[in-house]
């Protein structure tokens, strides 16, 4: 993990900008700085001599106009002197001075001679142009170390002129350029620093949350969302990736939608089959007691085993009893069978639970009067839920029906709710025999019966807690059952609120 942390450190976007505007800013700087020092001082003294050169045509212009000495003059002569920082003597065929830029003119008039005349030892010479009016020199006097550009010839009224400048000046400039382009780079190297980060960072922020976001994606993670102002391409790219998002999710979810139905088609066929297996045994299982009673009964009618009135109506109400067992087992399994295959249209509704129990109460007072059972209801408020009214009447008359069949003294029947936060636990409890632990798991499986001869004695077929088993998997909702010490109490739950 340190090793790929490494990684992902070494090619970080801010690292490769900020390293990059870095070698640019220092680049520049140190390119800018080695021109200086190589050419610089050479363009210094190239543009000194157009200086000069210029002047010179300025000056000589004027001696054509033989206008040298005059006033109007004076103004033009200083700007070439001060501008150009150039020490000039104008001297005439005789030996005077016709114009000069210093006081000291003697010594300016020696240094003219000697270039003109002289020869010293001292002073070393190259020639850097010359024409018919003048010669433009780089004098290098090795005693003071120092070099001077000297222009020297004739104008054309035929007085000499001298023009001298020297080139410290422009070595030292170059010198103060460069150590100032110097600090200025490194400062400019610093500065471009901190803002490259600040601006690298405002750059690699959305890209890392991209990042992120693919990573997720990759994941199969859906839910976070890229959030721009769509104002640049990382925005724009953002928006497709959270299309992309969306159209993957959509496309995953189809997937899993149809991967889930063709699952659920394989399973419901295994599941047909066994059921149509099972359903064979069982309804032959269940038919067989009733049609063999009311094929004796009957047999015994056509006989005339017995010729007295009561003997005939015992056998036909025991025909008729046998067969309305028969039609009700029937129906129960068609009313299982489409709740099992999902054929059955569950129209969920909300309505006031409380009725609903009090109805199916009231439709068992008979019985339950003929039975003594005491039975009791712990709130006579609304109760309003979410749910089919029809099959939740169906579960509270099966669990109803039970509890009055398996009820034992001292005979009491209690129906309760209990209020969770988003849904109520309804309960029917009655006083009796336990089931049996192996059994509390098997009493929801159709036809499956706990006490079979007991059951036979009330005409149960073993289908009821199937149904409700059913029907409360058509809710996604829970039913079960609880022993207790005195008894049984039966439970489902149904959803007090609409999401």
């Amino acid at each position: 993990m340190s090793r790929k942390r490494k990684a992902q450190v070494k090619h970080s976007l801010t690292l490769q900008y900020t390293g990059t505007i870095l070698s640019m800013v220092a680049g520049t700087v140190l390119l800018c700085w080695f021109l200086n020092t190589t050419f610089l001082e050479y363009y210094y003294t190239y543009n000194k001599q157009n200086v000069m050169l210029e002047g010179f045509s300025i000056i000589n212009e004027e001696s054509r106009k033989d206008a040298l000495g005059s006033q109007e003059f004076d103004v033009g002569f200083e700007n070439i002197c001060a501008n150009g920082n150039i020490s000039i003597l104008i001297i005439s065929a005789d030996g005077s001075i016709v114009r000069a830029s210093v006081n000291d003119t003697k010594a300016l008039k020696r240094q003219f001679m000697d270039v003109l005349f002289g020869d010293s030892a001292d002073t070393s010479t190259e020639v850097l142009k010359k024409t018919n009016s003048y010669v433009l020199e780089k004098q290098v006097d090795s005693r003071l170390n120092s070099e001077y550009l000297v222009l020297w010839g004739t104008l054309a009224d035929g007085n000499l002129i001298l023009m001298r400048t020297a080139l410290e000046s422009i070595r030292e400039s170059a010198w103060i350029s460069n150590r100032f382009l110097a600090y200025v780079g490194i400062m400019a190297v610093i500065l471009s620093g901190i803002i490259s980060v600040f601006a690298s960072r405002k750059i690699a922020r959305p890209i890392l949350e991209l990042t992120e976001i693919s990573r997720r994606m990759t994941n199969l993670d859906f839910n976070v969302k890229y959030h721009g102002k769509g104002e640049n391409e990382i925005d724009q790219l953002g928006e497709h990736i959270n299309q992309l998002s969306e159209t993957l999710e959509r496309t995953i979810s189809e997937l899993k939608s149809a991967n889930n139905e063709l699952q659920i088609d394989i399973e419901k066929k295994i599941q047909i089959d066994e059921m149509r297996k099972e359903f064979l045994s069982n309804v032959s299982h269940e038919l067989k007691t009733p049609l063999a009673l009311i094929q004796g009964y009957a047999e015994g009618l056509s006989e005339c085993v017995n010729e007295d009135e009561s003997s005939r109506e015992f056998y036909c109400e025991v025909i008729m009893d046998e067969a309305d067992k028969m039609n009700q087992m029937v129906k129960k399994l068609l009313t299982l069978n489409q709740l099992e295959f999902g054929n059955d249209m569950i129209t969920m509704e909300r309505f006031d639970l409380t009725e609903l129990i009090l109805g199916v109460i009231q439709s068992s007072s008979i019985l339950l009067e003929q039975k003594g059972i005491h039975l009791t209801f712990n709130t006579d408020q609304p109760m309003y839920v979410w749910a089919d009214e029809f099959k939740v009447e169906e579960v509270i008359t099966n669990y109803l029906s039970n509890a009055i069949h398996h009820v034992e003294e001292p005979g009491r029947i209690d129906i309760k709710y209990t209020q969770m936060e988003d849904y109520v636990r309804i309960s029917v409890f009655n006083t009796g025999r336990q089931i049996p632990k192996e059994d509390l798991e098997r009493i929801w499986i159709k036809f499956y019966k706990v006490d079979k001869a007991r059951t036979r004695e009330y005409g149960g077929s073993g289908i009821g807690l199937s149904i409700v088993k059913a029907i409360m998997d058509s809710f996604h909702r829970g039913c079960g059952v609880i022993n207790h010490t005195d008894g049984v109490e039966f439970w489902f739950e149904l959803d007090t609120k609409s999401n």
